[in-house]
């Protein structure tokens, strides 16, 4: 993905700073992130989990709520309802651009914020809610006793993270008095919910009230063992490719047509997470997958390996050259599938020493009533297959510099 580093005008009339994360190919939506309480858009499962839906075509604004972050004004003097404007004024600006969010995804009370700025928000389909508070009133736990001196002198300092924040007692009246009840119950749009079930700083039962106030189409997903603040890799990536699918099924995310001029048939392969191996592997205008390495190999395995996706092709080609001639020919051959094995090994006939040559193996499992004279046809057929046949005979492989 491409970012830009913007601006727009907060809800207070002050300069918020932003990131929008945009697709390097057609961009087929928009997403909204709100981050959790005196957070940041650069949090790393903001970023993460922006990435991803980038991949699949949906530009996600990020930005900082007043007085955080890189941006402007007091964060004393905001409340929660004042985070909510800003929501609202982040989907003004994105639709002033010709990009009106679809989505809406709220971390912590960012996402007891989009439960409450949904309804607000007329281009949003789709919400979801990691790690959030059913009553935002409970953030005020991490105040402990300088609640006393909020309540008697309009602020006091907190340290949160240990980082010291002043929070006024606007704040604190605000989230006491909120109640997200009915709007869940009148979000009118899709809900999913994610939440870790040992998450100790907002528990799972604010998931079930959350889920329990909501009406259908609603989805829930256990995040297992993540944090609250989903700092794992593993985890953010897990809620990414999730909010990703579910998603995609609410958004209008018709790709355009490709632009005059555009080679067929090519395959981009892009870096998701250049502190590892994972890759973003799309073909054409439609068909996304991604590639890694296994965690033994400094990878974050969450996809197949190359050579995984390359005995994945050779399975997939032996198993429709299979089925297109018991097809033709009427056999009853009812299901077919093959296992692929690949490994080094050292060539039997090389002369004065002996080099290594990759090996497939190929099991291939035929059901129905087949009798012996047309599985041995079959198998016979499989080495018909256009890249077993290309594996045999080998391959130029032509690079140059873009």
């Amino acid at each position: 993905m491409t970012t830009e580093r913007i601006t727009f005008t907060g809800s207070g009339g002050t300069p918020l700073a932003a990131r929008l994360d945009l697709p390097e190919g057609p961009h087929l939506g928009t997403a909204l992130f709100a981050h959790c309480f005196t957070c940041s858009k650069d949090i790393p499962a903001a970023r993460r989990i922006a990435a991803r839906l980038a991949g699949i075509g949906i530009a996600v604004l990020r930005f900082d709520f007043t007085g955080l972050g890189h941006s402007e004004g007091e964060f004393e003097n905001t409340t929660f309802t004042s985070n909510v404007d800003d929501l609202v004024a982040a989907a003004a600006y994105l639709t002033g651009r010709g990009m009106e969010p679809g989505l809406l995804i709220g971390h912590s009370l960012g996402g007891a914020a989009v439960l409450r700025a949904a309804g607000q928000i007329d281009s949003v389909r789709a919400v979801a809610t990691l790690g959030a508070p059913f009553d935002p009133g409970h953030v005020t736990h991490n105040f402990a006793e300088a609640l006393e001196v909020i309540e008697a002198e309009g602020a006091g300092d907190v340290t949160l993270g240990g980082r010291p924040f002043r929070i006024g007692k606007d704040f604190v009246d605000d989230v006491r008095t909120e109640n997200l009840r009915p709007a869940i119950a009148g979000l009118k749009r899709a809900l999913l919910v994610m939440h870790a079930p040992g998450d100790t700083t907002v528990g799972i039962e604010n998931a079930a009230e959350i889920f329990g106030a909501a009406k259908h189409p609603k989805s829930f997903v256990t995040l297992d063992k993540a944090d609250h603040l989903i700092t794992r890799a593993e985890d953010a990536e897990y809620a990414a490719e999730v909010i990703a699918a579910w998603a995609a099924r609410y958004l209008d995310l018709r790709p355009p047509a490709p632009p005059i001029g555009t080679p067929e048939g090519v395959v981009r392969v892009s870096e998701a997470d250049a502190n590892g191996f994972l890759q973003d592997i799309s073909a054409g205008q439609k068909h996304h997958i991604v590639a890694d390495e296994p965690l033994a190999y400094g990878g974050t395995n969450q996809g197949m390996s190359p050579y995984g996706l390359l005995s994945s092709g050779l399975g997939a080609c032996t198993s429709m050259t299979i089925r297109m001639y018991a097809r033709r020919k009427g056999w009853p051959l009812d299901h077919v599938s093959v296992d692929i094995t690949h490994d080094k090994v050292h060539a039997q006939d090389a002369e004065g020493h002996s080099p290594r040559i990759d090996t497939f193996k190929r099991v291939i499992h035929l059901t129905g009533d087949l009798d012996e004279t047309q599985r041995a046809r079959l198998l016979e057929i499989a080495d018909k297959c256009p890249v077993h046949k290309t594996l045999e005979a080998g391959a130029e492989v032509v690079t140059e510099l873009a």
